[in-house]
């Protein structure tokens, strides 16, 4: 199940969902990207925005015009449209939340976690049905190495493996690492708040795991970790957790998470 995870590209509010709630049927989890420019309104100004956002309009409302915003706006946009796909409703019904932290959530819906992550022209998104995850992307050549960054990220484990690593690709591998903990820390609701000395991950060319300071295994089974280049520019990870609770027997039907949510503006008090 794990094994075959990779993440999808979605090209747009017209593009059809079905990989996507297939990924979901089979695996459990998916992980989706897009280019901001694809999910970005032409007009941030235009009323129908205020529901499509929901709450997440008053912080749009207090943003300076920025590339930042753009992705803020493209990013909740790509996520609210991947969870109704799957959950079988309509995105404008999704209340996305975030806990002390910043880890969004869809307020009131247990059923499914999700996670977001956003860089230059890159939006990811990441949806679960059987436990949590959490996903990360960065430019793949961002300079990180001999800044010191290495020593901030790395423990010493994976500093002796990082030297091992031909000098041509150790600033890709290091923002791999860097993308790992990001999506670890997310997962588990800690952000940067978890230093990432305090834990690694192991080479490319082997099934990944999180690993201790000096190298030996941290998690078990239920953890999945993942990295991938996307777009030849962009590297993209995950890490997913999965106690092994969920319901397997519906892999490959249909998914109705949860009927659709009723209009509210139809109901009566």
């Amino acid at each position: 199940m794990r094994s075959a995870l990779r993440p999808l590209r979605h090209r747009g509010p017209s593009h059809p969902w079905e990989d996507v709630r297939r990924a979901v049927g089979l695996l459990g989890s998916c992980v989706v990207y897009a280019d901001v420019d694809d999910w970005l309104p032409k007009d941030l100004e235009e009323p129908r925005l205020l529901e499509d956002l929901g709450f997440d309009h008053r912080r749009l409302a207090r943003m300076p015009a920025s590339r930042n915003r753009d992705r803020f706006v493209a990013s909740r946009l790509l996520l609210k449209s991947a969870a109704a796909a799957v959950l079988g409703t309509s995105a404008r019904e999704l209340e996305l939340a975030y806990k002390p932290g910043g880890r969004p959530y869809l307020r009131g819906i247990d059923q499914l976690d999700v996670s977001l992550s956003h860089t230059d022209g890159l939006l990811v998104v990441g949806l679960t049905r059987f436990g949590r995850l959490g996903v990360d992307t960065e430019p793949a050549d961002r300079r990180m190495l001999e800044l010191g960054t290495e020593l901030r990220v790395c423990t010493p484990h994976e500093l002796e493996a990082l030297r091992g690593v031909p000098e041509e690709r150790r600033n890709r591998e290091l923002v791999r690492l860097w993308t790992l903990k990001e999506a670890y820390s997310k997962a588990i609701g800690q952000g940067l708040r978890f230093r990432f000395t305090e834990f690694g991950f192991g080479p490319r060319d082997t099934r990944m795991r999180m690993l201790r300071p000096d190298g030996t295994p941290g998690t078990g089974q239920e953890w999945s970790f993942h990295s991938w280049l996307v777009e030849d520019a962009y590297t993209v990870s995950a890490a997913v957790y999965d106690a092994g609770f969920g319901d397997r027997d519906q892999a490959g039907g249909a998914l109705p998470l949860l009927p659709p949510l009723p209009d509210p503006r139809s109901s009566t008090s």
